[in-house]
């Protein structure tokens, strides 16, 4: 076998073996961590996309700094979560789903933002804690488990902030004109 002709033979083989060990790697992760790292991944997207409507949209100063978390906050989650899933060779989502967008789209034509926005992320954010509760305590693959047990704390903190938030808007007298 001539040695060019050898050595594209060698690594097409060798790209084989790596592609073969990837698709491994996502067999290998439990379809439950899987479930749990595409929804999560969903999940934070929606939420930074919302922020970022909010920081626009929304004429509460506590909600615009919310917001402003809130892209923060879940950007980094996600960066987190990307090179884990990667790492295993599993593919997420690229953006929020069909359902997600839908209620993006609806949040940013609402009439009433601040209130919506903060009702929203409440009730996100109480999904959030349980789903990453439940994920620390039942995750099969240790990065998964770790990861959920070191998002946890950040999103209790967005749920308080959220419900303290929440509370204020609704409180506060609506803005003249709005």
């Amino acid at each position: 076998m001539p040695k060019q002709q050898f050595t594209k033979t060698a690594l097409a083989m060798g790209l084989a073996c790596l592609g073969a060990s990837w698709l491994a790697g996502a067999a290998n992760v439990p379809a439950a961590d899987k479930k749990f790292m595409e929804d999560a991944a969903v999940d934070g997207m929606t939420e930074v996309e919302a922020g970022k409507i909010a920081q626009g949209r929304a004429s509460n100063a506590d909600v615009k700094q919310f917001a402003s978390r809130m892209v923060e906050d879940h950007t980094k989650a996600g960066d987190k979560l990307k090179s884990i899933a990667s790492s295993k060779g599993v593919a997420l989502p690229s953006g929020p789903d069909k359902k997600h967008q839908a209620d993006l789209d609806k949040l940013s034509k609402s009439q009433n933002f601040d209130r919506d926005y903060m009702d929203a992320m409440v009730k996100d954010h109480k999904k959030a804690v349980g789903d990453f509760e439940k994920q620390s305590k039942s995750a099969k693959d240790p990065d998964v488990k770790n990861f959920a047990s070191s998002t946890l704390p950040t999103l209790q903190e967005h749920l308080k902030m959220a419900e303290d938030t929440d509370k204020a808007v609704k409180s506060a007298k609506p803005a003249k004109g709005k």
